[in-house]
């Protein structure tokens, strides 16, 4: 469409059309990176605007202003989100923050709650049918566009076409301006390069082929998609694409085929990055772009299966209150729309939500899982939406467990030289056991090598892993599961107690090397049981003592066995020579578990038993 010919009633320069604009003026500009930057520098140049209210989701221009003063007189900042540029004014309190979802905006438009008399958008220019693209900014500035009594548009040929519900007719835009500009880039700097990877490493253990993923706005999200290129078919259900999804598109990890609700198609509402990412989406018929009030809506997040959330967070504390938009009482960025995903992916079949965070802030200074929030730091998501907590150190998992259980999930992904503080600080909060001893304090990152995953003769599969100061609970479960003989055959006595005291005794002597236990587990209805425990000692003459206990369901199917070659690797790598183990004559099973292994091995009949002694 020749715009000039059909559209020269409408065509203004930035000054003329911003003139159009009345003191007192309520005025939204557009979204992030799609911002109208010429409009936005035509506006703070007209020194007629006054007393003039801005709302905006994501700004960066503007930051330009902050410190004058004669702007300061004449505009008032409402924003939604603080973006980093901005974070300096929000700190001195030349902001006003909004903390509000997202995906409730447009019904704060829709209301006239945010009533809005001007739309500073940009958009590219119009088809032959005369409509244009929001392009990489549709988030809340359709909805702005939608309500907003006067819309000044900066027709911007830079600006990608997206495909989905982007598109604005020239007719309902009252004011055009043509002018050419690159639009902002925004490539976040990565964090800690190893400490992403090493948090990168715990989250791809919990994405399954196949997955539907959400990344929340922050650097940490955005480089852990560098250690994806492992998945397969992942789909797109999402805020932002950003060009972190680039390398996961071209390698084929990214395919939306297994989505369920809308299958083929990579759903988002905003885009930000590099030129790079903006070429990608430009008539690219793979994304889908809509407004938030539908992407972020956590009814809408709940119909792809297999939903799984992804987000980062300031500090978590021990119950699992999570602070996301605040240092304190320092505003930091938003709450955009965290909460909501987290819901939409709990109530997802098959889904569940991630929050990412390093353990540590300042340069290892500060602890990012403390006691309790700092004060003044907002609740973004409440202790009881929250799934899994992820760190360097590890994966605490929260969902459906108590005060006591959170304590000791997240102080065993803390960095190692804060654990004895958490522990006391939670006795004196009266969270957990008086006597509770603290994690280690080790980074256990070596004990990854030790995981497994062996397929039964049943067909289940059990997943072998160390067993951790968190297990107690479920070692307490499994305890109560088995048989009277079972326990006989184990510990050569009868035990029918399986106290708190018991369990400490169990895990503190076990340093995962001169000692160790691991545990067999399996899925049962959505979790992870525990049916087999196997442990080493140390003993005499550089050999370890060993034992197995497996429930009666799992027995015959060769979990001993398994769980006796793992254990040797790992007696192995702590130059261990070999097993002893001491077996009641009548556990006949057992003798030949060892025997199979160890033809060699040497037996020996005392008062107490067998005793085996067999040699690497």
């Amino acid at each position: 469409m020749d715009i000039q010919y059909c559209c020269s009633a409408k065509i203004m320069t930035a000054q003329q059309a911003i003139s159009m604009i009345k003191k007192g003026s309520r005025i939204f500009i557009g979204s992030g990176c799609g911002e109208p930057q010429h409009l936005i520098h035509a506006l703070v140049s007209d020194k007629n605007m006054q007393d003039i209210l801005i709302y905006q989701m994501l700004s960066f221009t503007l930051a330009q202003y902050m410190d004058s003063p004669d702007f300061l007189r004449r505009f008032a900042l409402k924003l939604f989100f603080i973006s980093a540029p901005l974070r300096k004014a929000a700190f001195e309190g030349k902001i006003d923050y909004v903390p509000a979802y997202l995906s409730e905006i447009p019904k704060l438009f829709a209301s006239n709650q945010i009533g809005l008399d001007v739309a500073l958008i940009q958009v590219s220019p119009p088809d032959k049918f005369g409509f244009c693209s929001l392009g990489i900014s549709v988030d809340v500035t359709k909805p702005a566009f939608k309500y907003a009594k006067m819309v000044i548009a900066q027709v911007n040929p830079k600006m990608p076409r997206t495909w989905g519900d982007t598109f604005v007719h020239i007719n309902e835009i009252d004011w055009l301006v043509l002018h050419e500009e690159p639009l902002l880039t925004d490539i976040p700097s990565i964090p800690d390069v190893e400490v992403a990877k090493r948090i990168a490493f715990y989250v791809s253990d919990l994405i399954e082929d196949g997955a539907t993923i959400q990344l929340g706005f922050g650097r940490l999200p955005e480089a852990v998609m560098k250690y994806l290129d492992d998945k397969k078919d992942l789909g797109i259900h999402t805020q932002m694409i950003s060009d972190g999804f680039i390398p996961l598109f071209e390698k084929g990890m990214i395919t939306n085929k297994k989505k369920n609700f809308m299958p083929e198609k990579a759903v988002a509402t905003l885009c930000m990055g590099s030129e790079k990412i903006y070429e990608f989406v430009d008539n690219n018929p793979i994304f889908y772009f809509r407004s938030a009030d539908f992407v972020n809506d956590p009814a809408i997040v709940a119909l792809n299966d297999n939903m799984i959330s992804l987000s980062s967070a300031l500090e978590v504390d021990l119950t699992g209150q999570v602070c996301a938009d605040s240092v304190g009482h320092l505003f930091y960025s938003g709450i955009g729309d965290q909460a909501n995903f987290i819901r939409g992916a709990a109530m997802s079949k098959g889904g569940f939500s991630i929050i990412a965070l390093p353990s540590t802030a300042k340069n290892g200074t500060i602890s990012r899982i403390v006691p309790v929030l700092s004060e003044g730091a907002g609740v973004a998501t409440l202790r009881a939406d929250v799934n899994f907590i992820v760190t360097e150190y590890g994966i605490a998992q929260l969902r459906g467990k108590s005060i006591y259980q959170r304590v000791m999930e997240l102080t065993q992904i803390a960095h190692p030289k804060f654990r004895k503080d958490l522990i006391e600080a939670a006795k004196r909060y009266h969270y957990i056991f008086a006597d509770q001893l603290p994690p280690p304090g080790e980074d256990w990152l070596f004990l990854e090598e030790y995981k497994r995953r062996i397929l039964l003769k049943n067909s289940k599969t059990m997943s072998v892993r160390p067993l951790l100061p968190t297990d107690e609970f479920a070692y307490r479960n499994f305890f109560y599961s088995l048989k009277e003989e079972t326990i006989y055959y184990r510990f050569f006595r009868k035990i029918s107690i399986f106290s708190h005291e018991m369990a400490q005794k169990q895990w503190a002597d076990i340093d995962y090397r001169k000692n160790m236990s691991l545990i067999g587990m399996v899925r049962n209805k959505g979790h992870k049981e525990i049916m087999a425990i196997a442990s080493y000692m140390a003993a005499e003459d550089n050999y370890a003592e060993v034992a197995f206990v497996v429930r009666e369901d799992f027995q015959g199917m060769g979990v001993a066995s398994h769980l006796l070659e793992v254990l040797e690797s790992i007696a192995k790598k702590n130059s261990y020579a070999g097993f002893t183990a001491s077996v009641l004559p009548e556990n006949r099973t057992m003798v030949h578990v060892f025997k199979k292994r160890y033809p060699q091995a040497k037996t020996q009949i005392d008062d107490g038993g067998i005793q085996i002694r067999m040699t690497f």
